[in-house]
């Protein structure tokens, strides 16, 4: 079972404005906060990593309880948090989550950040 959050779009450059190309949305500025927040904390930045570097672009919740030293409770609660965020997505398979990065919400956060993108067209509606 994959779990979707619908409320974030796919198009990686028609979420948000760049924080940088002048004042968010209430909502823009919500969304991107609770998507940094997630990344606030170095056990998720160091998952998220982990998963990226995946072959195939996808891990077992039991792959990484071992490389950040925690156990699998405290590892499913940081993944849930990513989840949240909308920056991974969720796979229920057997008793194992499995779980594969979201690209075009990591492209979009980029370009959230990218004082490039005000020249490149990024749209200024809200998410």
């Amino acid at each position: 079972m994959t779990t979707s959050l619908p409320l974030i779009a796919t198009d990686a450059g028609g979420c948000c404005a760049p924080v940088t190309g002048g004042v968010l949305a209430v909502e823009d500025a919500q969304q991107l906060a609770r998507m940094f927040k997630a990344l606030g904390d170095p056990t998720r930045v160091r998952l998220l990593s982990m998963i990226a570097a995946q072959s195939d672009g996808e891990a077992c919740v039991c792959d990484l309880t071992e490389p950040v030293g925690l156990s699998q409770p405290t590892v499913s609660h940081h993944m849930k948090q990513l989840v949240d965020a909308g920056l991974v997505t969720r796979e229920q398979r057997g008793k194992w989550a499995y779980y594969a990065i979201v690209p075009e919400i990591l492209t979009m956060l980029s370009a959230a950040l990218d004082p490039q993108t005000l020249g490149a067209g990024a749209p200024a509606s809200s998410c």
